[in-house]
């Protein structure tokens, strides 16, 4: 799946500080954009200096960014900056904001001072708390620090989440199974809070789209077929291979023909008494492709796995576990693993194609692998009696005994307070894992998700932003 964010970007300054030094800022702003690759969208055609600080731009301002679809706003303070017509700007577009400004030099032989960007910063983070516009601050650096290239990505990143969330549906396969409590959501609720929308569809109408593409598409479920075949030990019929391809077109068929960005399943038992499978493998397939699908019909699960793959923005593709068992002997050690729906990119070597071992190996459809380990991110997003929260920490894989499904061992800093956050709610025992920290990134996205809290398992607020700030 391709991230193309688009960065409305919107110098300012104030006329009573240097304007030439305003518009050498503006353009170097720009010139490390281009070296960045950026997707920007400027002002320069607004008027002669690209810059805004007149009040009667502001219509073309706000237009511009509109009719470009941008998905958040930078504000450069080349000098001091306009506050007011910053707060107007973002107000209007509400989109992301990001506000920032170079490190002012020393003054001047003469005492004078060409920018005070610092000033113009503080009168900005006022006024736009004034307007109730959230906002995010890149705080003062130069152009060529580390720092200014992690911060805005981060930014971009964080902005990429929330508008993977804006409006976001998900793909409800057939009713929870009946034993599992824990996969209740209140629907009425993720629209009212979140504008998250659920679209229920019956195993019959996935099983009618499996029949449509073995009968009519045939030279689309070869293609699966092999790449089944190519990525995976297969330890089925044919026939098997064949249902699974079916059933992989058919999800991905029905989530892109409701607009729908994640899809959760029931995984069993009802779908094996209708198609004869188990989901697993198509699920696998399907995340790779960045159609994420959670087991157990888990609403919330899809939820976090579309966050967490916004936040990642390809750079890794995410999964979707089981919190299992404690280590053998590691005391902060931990086993993840599902049944097998795990994106075959992540596995350390070529996975097998079975059946699932918990249910007695009852029905072909099951992966069995391990993944790679290495740095990553657990996330979790939930709630009950009204209250939502992220759960989120750390965690690196580490070597463990070898299990059945897709697993990966891992090991984080405080295995009883995790255990503890997980009983005492209100989460369950399913998250979502990903390669690499992105806990910088979610927790940026938060300042513009209302209603949803961070509630980290080995850090805090203080120290996340802290990070964001470069300490």
């Amino acid at each position: 799946m391709e991230y193309n964010s688009c960065l409305g970007v919107i110098g300012t300054r104030r006329n009573i500080f240097s304007k030439e030094d305003a518009l050498n800022y503006k353009n170097k702003v720009l010139a490390k954009l281009n070296e960045m690759k950026i997707n920007y969208v400027d002002i320069e055609d607004i008027n002669e200096e690209g810059l805004l600080f007149d009040e009667k731009d502001l219509p073309q301002v706000i237009a511009k960014m509109k009719s470009s679809h941008v998905d958040a706003l930078f504000f450069p303070h080349c000098n001091f900056g306009t506050e007011d017509l910053v707060a107007k700007v973002a107000k209007a577009v509400a989109k992301p904001v990001l506000i920032w400004g170079p490190q002012d030099e020393a003054p001047l032989e003469n005492g004078a001072r060409l920018r005070d960007s610092q000033c113009g910063l503080f009168a900005t983070g006022k006024i736009l708390r004034r307007f109730q516009v959230p906002f995010s601050y890149m705080n003062m650096c130069r152009l060529d620090d580390k720092y200014f290239e992690w911060r805005l990505h981060n930014f971009l990143k964080a902005a990429n989440v929330v508008k993977e969330m804006k409006g976001l549906t998900i793909l409800q396969i057939s009713t929870r199974p009946a034993g599992f409590w824990t996969m209740m959501v209140n629907e009425g609720e993720l629209l009212e809070k979140f504008d998250i929308r659920i679209h229920p569809v019956s195993l019959q109408e996935v099983k009618d789209e499996m029949e449509r593409y073995l009968q009519h598409c045939g030279s689309e479920v070869q293609d699966v077929v092999e790449d089944i075949k190519n990525k995976m030990i297969v330890d089925v019929s044919e026939e098997d291979v064949n249902q699974t391809a079916a059933l992989k077109l058919a999800i991905k068929s029905l989530m892109k023909k409701y607009y729908c960005k994640a899809a959760a399943i029931q995984c069993w038992n009802a779908l094996q008494s209708a198609v004869g499978l188990f989901p697993c493998v198509a699920n696998s397939l399907l995340s790779d492709e960045g159609y994420p699908v959670t087991c157990e019909t888990d609403i919330h699960g899809a939820i976090t796995l579309i966050m967490v793959q916004a936040a990642a923005m390809g750079e890794s593709i995410p999964f979707f576990a089981d919190w299992t068992v404690p280590h053998p002997t590691n005391p902060n050690g931990e086993l993840l693993q599902h049944c097998g729906p795990w994106p075959v990119s992540l596995m350390k070597k070529t996975p097998r194609f079975g059946s699932p071992f918990a249910f007695n190996h009852s029905h072909p459809g099951a992966l069995h692998g391990e993944i790679k380990g290495g740095e990553m991110s657990i996330v979790r997003f939930d709630g009950d009696n009204g209250q939502y929260s992220l759960l989120m920490g750390h965690a690196k894989g580490i070597d463990g005994p070898m299990n059945q499904g897709t697993y990966v061992w891992i090991e984080v800093e405080n295995l009883k307070k995790l255990e503890a956050k997980l009983v005492e709610g209100p989460y369950v025992h399913h998250c979502v894992g990903v390669h690499g920290d992105v806990l910088p990134v979610l927790h940026e996205a938060l300042k513009y998700i209302d209603g949803l809290c961070p509630d980290y398992y080995d850090t805090t607020i203080e120290q996340m932003d802290a990070k964001l700030r470069g300490e």
